[in-house]
């Protein structure tokens, strides 16, 4: 078909459908919903991935994230008097540096909550005790000053890091960087402030909102290593040497073989099970396996409104031939080949599963933007989503299209001509 031939089809195919306004919207209201479902729910599906995958790549892919777990058997029979006895040990951290290939560090940490003061400005803080290598595991912008350094540690100074919800709600109306608090009954000066990044979702990260971050050898020598746990208007004391290790591997192809490594070495050295092991490269991999499936059950879902738009051009199509019967008879009778006769229909039916196409584009989009303002929820909406849509939306137009034009194209011309 030349140019001038498709122009002129196209020209009376959307001529046609003009003629019945109320019924080409109609029809393409199916494929208007059908293409507009599919990029909302793929928008939805992928804005919640994307943050479940942010999440777990602020943990680091060469991370491993080791935790002290209380096991449940002294959760029920620790007695008031009792002092519970459960977690990592300084002895784990330097086994693993000592004796598990692969790993560039560890960092240890231990966390504690002790109330911050300053003048009459009171907030509980989680007090994390650590190494100057947490800041480069665990990356968060500097906001002011700096964060801990090797010659804190090895003078012990009483020096601390505040997130910037802990210095806004501590340090508010004072001079920041520099000022002295209260923690516990410790002074510390505090030397930086960090901004917050905490996941706050399923994933566990290793920071909190109000996080202020001290020398570990300061911790043991002001704290002590027994710390007393409130518990429903009880006290309960419980002594553990470190809360975290965080263990650094030298490449991520050796992630999950360190991993398995560092489970066998803790299961010899704990008689129970008072730790806990998590992969962010593992939980990685099982997010991206989980967002593809996700994607594919929604983009099902949504295609079933497709196909019903489909099946409307089909019908729409098929009464427009036995309305335009006579039309079809005086053009065969006049010269016009079958194939035109194809053309012709198939075209009207591209047009208007292609102009759902565009209409549906626009809803699409519209939605998680909805979503987003009046949830808060993350949406999402990929470049793919919307050649996706708009290719099927128009191979609708193609599939559904060509039966009715075959049909029309195979009328007999006189018994057309004789049809009123």
């Amino acid at each position: 078909m030349t140019s001038l031939g498709f122009l002129r089809h196209l020209r009376i195919g959307v001529k046609d459908l003009l003629r019945h306004k109320l019924r080409s919207f109609l029809t393409m209201l199916g494929v208007v919903f059908g293409v507009g479902s599919v990029v909302a729910m793929l928008a939805v599906g992928e804005g919640a991935s994307s943050q479940a995958l942010a999440e777990i790549r602020k943990l680091g892919s060469n991370n491993i994230l080791l935790s002290s777990v209380k096991p449940a058997e002294e959760e029920t029979q620790q007695r008031p008097s009792m002092m519970a006895v459960y977690g990592l040990l300084y002895e784990d951290d330097a086994r693993l540096r000592e004796t598990i290939p692969h790993v560039r560090r560890t960092v240890p940490a231990r966390i504690l909550r002790r109330d911050g003061a300053l003048g009459e400005r009171r907030v509980e803080l989680r007090l994390v005790a650590t190494t100057p290598d947490w800041f480069d595991l665990v990356r968060r912008e500097i906001i002011a000053g700096r964060t801990l350094l090797r010659r804190d540690a090895e003078r012990m100074a009483p020096v601390c890091v505040l997130t910037e919800a802990g210095a806004r709600r501590l340090l508010a109306g004072a001079h920041s960087v520099g000022e002295r608090v209260r923690i516990g009954s410790e002074l510390f000066e505090v030397i930086g402030i960090l901004r917050n990044e905490s996941g706050g979702g399923a994933i566990e990260t290793p920071d909190e909102e109000l996080d202020a971050y001290i020398p570990l050898g300061v911790a043991q020598k002001l704290f002590g290593e027994v710390s007393v746990r409130h518990s429903q208007g009880s006290r309960e004391m419980e002594r553990v040497e470190l809360h975290r290790i965080i263990v650094e591997v030298d490449a991520i192809d050796h992630v999950e073989k360190v991993a398995s490594a560092i489970e066998a070495m803790l299961s010899r050295c704990h008689r129970k099970k008072d730790y806990r092991i998590s992969v962010p490269l593992a939980l990685l991999r099982q997010a991206e396996t989980t967002k593809r499936t996700f994607n594919m059950v929604l983009g099902s879902i949504a295609g079933i409104s497709l196909l019903v738009g489909g099946i409307g051009i089909m019908n729409i199509m098929l009464a427009s031939v036995t309305e335009r019967t006579r039309e079809i008879g005086i053009r065969r009778a006049i010269g016009a080949r079958r194939r035109q006769i194809v053309a012709q229909f198939l075209l009207e039916s591209v047009v208007l599963s292609g102009a759902g196409g565009v209409v549906g584009l626009g809803l699409g989009v519209l939605i998680p933007k909805m979503i987003t303002r009046f949830s808060g929820m993350p949406t999402v909406v990929p470049l793919y989503s919307l050649m996706l849509s708009f290719g099927i939306s128009a191979a609708i137009g193609v599939v559904f299209g060509l039966y009715p034009a075959w049909r029309a194209a195979m009328l007999d011309p006189i018994a057309a001509l004789r049809h009123e």
